[in-house]
């Protein structure tokens, strides 16, 4: 009996989530796998229809093919201090490698080309290659039809076209394009894939041309690492969380995504599969906290401006002033679909595009929001009249809604709860702005903000305490433990070394960590309207490792942080959760785990001296 799609116990047909890398020109990416095929690629934003998408349907997805067609070993690796990816291949005959990157060409109408460029090169012996470039617009829903022109090569469906220019001969079947070719040593070749358009009409990418824009795109990710103050002991992996976010950073509005992918399953053969390829106000607002402590302060600004289109002075009871998330260019409606045609990764449907939690209540992302807007009012530049204006229109809405149950951090899509994470971070809104009043000498109801604040704390102390566990807990009156409680000492809530938080930090070393994974919580123990299990979550591990240190507990949190960086992929790239094998699994790569690991580096890094 032959087995179909999905019936293989690995399914070879899919690369590992984490054998990937990740090039992108600050409006979209792509994931190249350690096999040299582009598997992910949407064009020309980071939220449009795919048109590459192999990683979610091996068979119907679309990808660009590109490898030594002989029997060879791979090896990735960045140019260094860029996002330039290349893939070597050691065969018997020869040594070859590919460069990919999508130059970087700011705010012209060649911005709207989205070039994609594949730089092939022997650098020893003797090898062949092979391309195929088999596209599938529209999440593979859109016919399409090529024709060559020239030296172009023309992909055309009805909502995108694509030029494919090469240095080598290009043959096509009436749908996809291919080549076959050798390459001695010192010779190259490229490929360059073109977003064309009325306004950006085919243009071919000579070699000469090629290298140039390599040159160019090397210069670019180097001058903007260089503004780095970062001098700590994890220096490499750091700059590469803070590359990472970049990447996943929309230049045109200063929007920053959550992750670069849709539906890549938390757990394979699960129902946990959603799209992230939108901005959250919450992870947002962390990454800018991030890129601040590193020093970065333009894209704290390009934030900033983000925002300040989308408070609104009418926020009311059930939605209030902010959404959780927003498209790239700011748009509120996020229609959540289920894309049946696709089998998803290793046949783990569902395929989903959109995300319906957009109209969920999650009121921790004020407290995110207003720590990364006093974060940079201290350490990049004064928050305007015009701002701080928006800051107590959000203070405001906080004051009177604080005591809401919502559905939380982890967006459940159960009933909603009192959970103690909301609360905490309502106070870190109120109480950073209170900071900036105070500070700036800026009006503020002060004495009114100073009310609510101290309502919250004695709420979470009366409400968030289990007598029964002796710890902090996920939601008030319920013996639940919650690893976003690591936050508490981190926001500055509790001492790290109070009594009840190290009780607390005790608990949750006993019941959620597994080798320095850190669990989000048990779905048994408080069900989420969910169906099954879930990996590790790497943000909570990252603020384990935080935790741990400002409790003083150095070598526990040194070791912790050294065991999570040996779950980082090749390139030093995370997904959103860990498996019990170390596999990657989530959306990939993942903001949240990225800017939290730039934290815990930080902060270890000061605790040890």
């Amino acid at each position: 009996m032959t087995a179909g799609p999905g019936d293989y116990p690995e399914d070879s047909r899919y690369l590992p989530i984490g054998e990937h890398g990740l090039i992108g020109d600050l409006r979209t990416v792509a994931l190249v796998g350690t096999n040299g095929t582009i598997d992910w690629y949407c064009c020309p934003s980071f939220d449009a229809p795919s048109v590459f998408a192999s990683i979610l349907d091996a068979d119907k997805g679309g990808s660009f093919e590109l490898f030594a067609d002989t029997p060879a070993k791979t090896k990735q690796f960045y140019f260094p201090d860029t996002t330039v990816l290349i893939t070597r291949f050691f065969a018997v005959d020869g040594v070859g490698e590919i460069q990919d990157f999508m130059p970087i060409v700011g705010d012209s109408s060649e911005a709207d080309r989205h070039r994609l460029i594949r730089r092939v090169a022997c650098v020893r012996g003797t090898l062949p290659f092979r391309a195929r470039v088999a596209p599938r617009f529209d999440y593979a829903r859109q016919p399409h039809t090529v024709r060559q022109q020239g030296g172009s090569t023309i992909f055309e469906s009805a909502c995108l076209s694509l030029d494919l220019s090469a240095s080598v001969p290009v043959e096509t079947d009436g749908r996809d394009a291919w080549a076959r070719f050798e390459l001695k040593e010192g010779e190259s070749a490229v490929f360059a894939l073109d977003r064309i358009s009325e306004g950006t009409p085919p243009r071919g990418c000579p070699i000469a041309e090629a290298e140039a824009q390599f040159a160019e795109t090397v210069r670019f990710w180097r001058k903007w690492l260089s503004a780095s103050r970062y001098r700590g002991r994890w220096r490499e992996v750091v700059h590469r969380s803070a590359l990472t976010l970049k990447l996943l950073t929309y230049a045109p509005t200063g929007g920053i995504v959550a992750a670069a992918t849709t539906s890549l399953p938390e757990r394979l053969k699960g129902s946990r599969n959603w799209d992230y390829r939108y901005v959250w106000v919450r992870d947002a607002a962390f990454c800018v906290y991030a890129l601040l402590r590193l020093g970065f302060t333009e894209e704290a600004e390009a934030f900033m401006g983000f925002l300040s289109t989308h408070v609104r002075s009418d926020g009311d009871r059930r939605t209030g002033p902010l959404q959780i998330m927003y498209g790239i260019d700011g748009r509120s409606d996020l229609p959540e679909s289920e894309l049946s045609h696709l089998e998803g990764y290793r046949a783990s449907a569902p395929v989903r595009v959109g995300n319906a939690a957009v109209s969920q209540l999650q009121l921790d992302i004020y407290g995110a929001l207003l720590d990364s807007i006093y974060l940079y009012n201290k350490w990049g530049d004064p928050i305007s009249s015009d701002r701080w204006e928006q800051v107590c229109t959000l203070v405001e809405w906080v004051c009177e809604n604080w005591d809401q149950p919502d559905e939380g951090i982890w967006e459940t899509r159960g009933e909603r709860k009192n959970f103690v994470y909301s609360r905490l971070m309502c106070w870190v809104a109120i109480e950073r702005a209170m900071r900036m009043a105070s500070y700036r000498g800026l009006p503020a109801d002060i004495r009114r903000w100073r009310q609510a604040r101290d309502a919250i704390y004695h709420d979470i102390m009366k409400r968030g305490w289990s007598t029964t566990l002796q710890a902090f807990v996920q939601h008030f009156d319920e013996d639940v433990l919650d690893a976003s409680i690591l936050m508490m000492p981190l926001a500055k809530f509790v001492s790290p070394t109070d009594p009840k938080w190290l009780s607390t930090l005790d608990a949750l070393s006993r019941e959620l960590v597994s080798d320095s994974l850190v669990y989000r919580y048990d779905p048994e123990a408080s069900p989420d309207g969910l169906e099954g299990q879930e990996g590790t979550f790497s943000i909570c591990s990252f603020w384990y490792v935080e935790a741990l240190a400002r409790a003083g507990r150095l070598d526990e949190a040194r070791l912790a942080f050294e065991k999570m960086l040996t779950y980082a992929n090749h390139l030093g790239l995370y997904a959103e959760e860990i498996d019990h094998t170390g596999e990657q699994l989530g959306n990939f790569p993942q903001a949240f785990t990225h800017l939290a690991l730039i934290s815990a580096a930080f902060n270890l890094d000061h605790a040890l001296g």
